[in-house]
């Protein structure tokens, strides 16, 4: 059976929170197989044999029903969050001498023009590097010196997404076993 990773956008940020246990209860809900939570900030390993955008709109209906408020869903496979953590957006000693490498996930790849507005923000505190429907951010001083966030991202481009730091990603990614995805 098909192994997917949910990553979700406001859970246990801006007052919104929940026990990954109670995230986990959700998951379960919808009748969703072997679902674990990856840290507490919305990651949901779970199996199904339902199609990836069917079931990322069942979940983020599911949500904001229960929960009352919108949480954005992004899908991933094993072999998806793999490629992802493997993927050098950027040069290794650039990649190592940042103050943050964040992934933002999206439901589509950006068009020509999206990806024309995103590297208009570029700065020399911050690079961006599209590959599918990522976007790396690479962040020279600590990311709360920059004025790139999430926030900024949607409204630019108009489009929704959530964060997570590379390293959370290949920490996740490691966990899962290799070779496995839809």
């Amino acid at each position: 059976m098909p192994r997917y990773i949910a990553f979700l956008r406001a859970i246990n940020v801006g007052g919104h929170t929940l026990t990954m246990a109670e995230l986990r209860a959700h998951f379960e809900a919808m009748g969703l197989g072997k679902c674990d939570t990856f840290i507490a900030s919305g990651n949901v390993v779970f199996e199904s044999n339902r199609a990836a955008k069917l079931l990322q709109s069942a979940i983020e209906t599911h949500l904001a029903e229960s929960l009352g408020y919108e949480v954005a869903t992004f899908l991933r496979t094993d072999a998806e969050v793999q490629a992802i953590a493997l993927h050098q957006p950027f040069s290794e000693e650039r990649m190592q001498s940042a103050g943050a490498l964040n992934v933002a996930f999206l439901k589509e790849p950006l068009d020509t023009a999206l990806a024309v507005r995103l590297m208009a923000l570029r700065t020399d505190l911050d690079d961006f590097h599209v590959h599918g429907r990522e976007v790396y951010w690479l962040c020279q001083a600590k990311q709360s010196d920059s004025k790139f966030s999430n926030a900024v991202l949607e409204r630019v481009l108009k489009i929704k997404s959530t964060f997570r730091g590379l390293s959370t990603v290949r920490k996740l990614a490691g966990k899962l076993p290799a070779g496995r995805g839809a």
